[in-house]
């Protein structure tokens, strides 16, 4: 790091804590997988201040430095196979009490953990953080056509994940 963040870096860092948090909950479904997520993107975000080029845009920079952090690590998992902490199982949500009003948020999430990271961030930028098609094609730099064909896909891969198939319709006996 050649110099120190200013304190504005500082204070937009800890503004973008909240967002950032639920972004890393949408990737990863684990509390404490997403809080080392978020604590890894701080550290490399402290790290390479001086690349932020555009303060204004801080929020859709960190959210880069999570998602590759997030991909880099599923590539790691894919090397050397999956390990399962038991301490990690505590902030898992299908072992948590059902919601009172009978809606089961289990499947939902359930499903988004079976969606590409792609659609699974799709997903996250347009229905948490409410960023519009032309925010999103900035901050992935693709173009605004590609943000709504991904958005389509991934929503309807959630839909076909959550509804049970149609039961075949022949003819009555």
């Amino acid at each position: 790091m050649n110099s120190r963040p200013s304190p504005a870096f500082g204070q937009a860092l800890i503004a973008a804590l909240p967002s950032l948090r639920r972004y890393a909950m949408a990737l990863t479904a684990h509390a404490a997988q997403a809080d080392d997520l978020v604590q890894d993107c701080i550290e490399r975000a402290l790290a390479r201040a001086n690349t932020l080029q555009d303060p204004s845009r801080i929020g859709a920079w960190l959210r880069a430095i999570l998602y590759n952090l997030y991909i880099d690590e599923l590539r790691r998992k894919r090397s050397r196979g999956t390990q399962i902490d038991a301490a990690d199982l505590a902030d898992d949500i299908s072992f948590s009490t059902p919601a009172v009003d009978g809606t089961d948020m289990t499947d939902l999430a359930r499903a988004t953990q079976l969606l590409a990271p792609d659609h699974r961030q799709i997903l996250m930028l347009a229905g948490v953080e409410e960023l519009s098609y032309r925010e999103m094609a900035e901050e992935l730099g693709v173009p605004v056509g590609t943000v709504m064909s991904r958005l389509a896909r991934a929503r309807t891969a959630l839909r076909a994940l959550l509804e049970p198939a149609a039961p075949a319709v022949g003819p009555r006996p």
